[in-house]
C-alpha cells in the first residue's frame, strides 16, 4: 500500500482487526520511509457496479462519494460515524445483492432516502431537498405533507403576511425596518 504522505510504495501493517459491523478489515499501517501512520479498510466487492445517471451517462460506483453525500445531510446532527458507516455498508450490500451491474442513480437515491428517514428525519429532509431538487418553500411543504411530517410541531404553510386578526407575523418591510440601519448598510464592513 502506497504511503499517502510521501508516496513510498512499501508500508507495513502494524495492526489488523474487523470493523464494528464486520463488513471490512481495518488495517493500521506505518511507512518505513517517513514514519507516517495511517489506516486502510479492506472490503469485499462482489461485482463492479456502474451507476446510470439521469442523462444516461455511466460512472463507476464510488462508495466514498455515497458516504460524502450522506455526511453532508448529517452535518451537525447527533449521528456518530459508526452508524453512518453501518448505513453506507447496508446500502452497498443492497446494491450488490440486486444482481445487476448497471444501477439507476434513482435506485441509489431512494435507498439513501429510506435509510436516512429511519436514522434522522432532519437529515432525510436535507437530502430530499437536494435529491428532489426543491426550488421553493412550497416544495418543502408539499414534501413534508406527503411524507406525513406535517404534524408534531412541523409547520407546513409558510405565510408571507399576517392572517387577518393575527398581528404576530410581520410583513418583510416591517422586518427589514426592525433590523436597524447598521445591519442593512451596503458599506458596512462587518
Amino acid at each position: 500500500m502506497r504511503c499517502p504522505f510521501c508516496g513510498n510504495p512499501e508500508t507495513q501493517v502494524k495492526d489488523s482487526r474487523p470493523s464494528e459491523d464486520g463488513a471490512a478489515i481495518r488495517r493500521r499501517r506505518s511507512c518505513n520511509e517517513c514514519g507516517g501512520r495511517f489506516t486502510t479498510f479492506e472490503r469485499v466487492q462482489l461485482r463492479d457496479l456502474m451507476i446510470v445517471k439521469r442523462s444516461g451517462r455511466r460512472t463507476p460506483f464510488d462508495r466514498a462519494k455515497l458516504e460524502r453525500s450522506i455526511s453532508l445531510a448529517l452535518r451537525k446532527r447527533p449521528v456518530d460515524q459508526e452508524r453512518l458507516d453501518r448505513m453506507v455498508s447496508g446500502i452497498v450490500r443492497q446494491l450488490e445483492s440486486m444482481g445487476e451491474t448497471d444501477i439507476n442513480s434513482d435506485v441509489v437515491g431512494e435507498l439513501v432516502m429510506k435509510a436516512l428517514r429511519s436514522l434522522d428525519v432532519v437529515a432525510y429532509v436535507r437530502y430530499a431537498s437536494v435529491y428532489r431538487d426543491f426550488k421553493e418553500t412550497s416544495d418543502f411543504a408539499r414534501f413534508l405533507g406527503d411524507e406525513g411530517l406535517d404534524h408534531d410541531g412541523f409547520e407546513v404553510s409558510v405565510p408571507t403576511t399576517s392572517p387577518p386578526g393575527n398581528p404576530t407575523l410581520k410583513d418583510p418591510v416591517e422586518i427589514k425596518r426592525g433590523l436597524g440601519e447598521q445591519d442593512l448598510s451596503p458599506t458596512d464592513d462587518a
